[in-house]
């Protein structure tokens, strides 16, 4: 079974606002950044302070430039106002390097099964519907763009994939999607 982007708003918000709501500024900031970065959750969970912060100028940066894990192939994302305030929530927080640092001594990364059970919690909290996992965070970026208009070769380079099939399999394109389509259309 695959997974599903998180197709409502609300319940996106309600997803990040569960830890958000239990002081737990790390499982936020991991769910935004997730979202708004659309990075697969091997890439995300690599990302140290350094990635995003500037310490000689004291700001986070514009953008996040790094090598993927799966492609190999370099990429730049610019940090959203949404991005750049998660961060900044969590930064007078941070545990070490990394981002999403374990709470063990050392603060290496989280692991892949910690960041699912993170947002499978969340999921199951607030009944989110679908099939919600690590990916969920990557397509749900894709499904809110492509609603708000961005045309669809954007995404397939920005996700860096080879054909639309794949970039419409992520968007997760319903029977309802298309119904729409079809409902709005007055030729005559």
């Amino acid at each position: 079974m695959t997974t599903e982007p998180i197709r409502d708003k609300k319940q996106l918000r309600a997803l990040a606002n569960y830890w958000l709501k239990r002081g737990n500024l790390r499982n936020y900031t991991m769910i935004v950044l997730g979202v708004c970065t659309a990075l697969r959750i091997s890439d995300l969970l690599r990302l140290t302070w350094e990635d995003v912060y500037d310490s000689e100028r004291r700001a986070f940066r514009a953008h996040v430039t790094l090598t993927e894990k799966k492609t190999g192939k370099h990429k730049t994302i610019a940090l959203n106002r949404q991005a750049v305030k998660a961060l900044s929530l969590y930064f007078p927080h941070r545990r070490g390097r990394y981002i999403f640092a374990n709470n063990r001594e050392g603060a290496a990364a989280i692991s892949r099964t910690q960041a699912w059970r993170v947002i499978r919690a969340a999921a199951e909290a607030v009944k989110a519907a679908g099939r919600i996992a690590c990916h969920s965070l990557r397509k749900t970026f894709g499904y809110f763009a492509w609603k708000a208009g961005v045309q669809p070769v954007m995404l397939m380079d920005i996700y860096n994939h080879s054909s639309f099939e794949i970039t419409r399999r992520y968007l997760g394109i319903s029977q309802d999607d298309r119904d729409k389509v079809y409902l709005a259309m007055t030729l005559f």
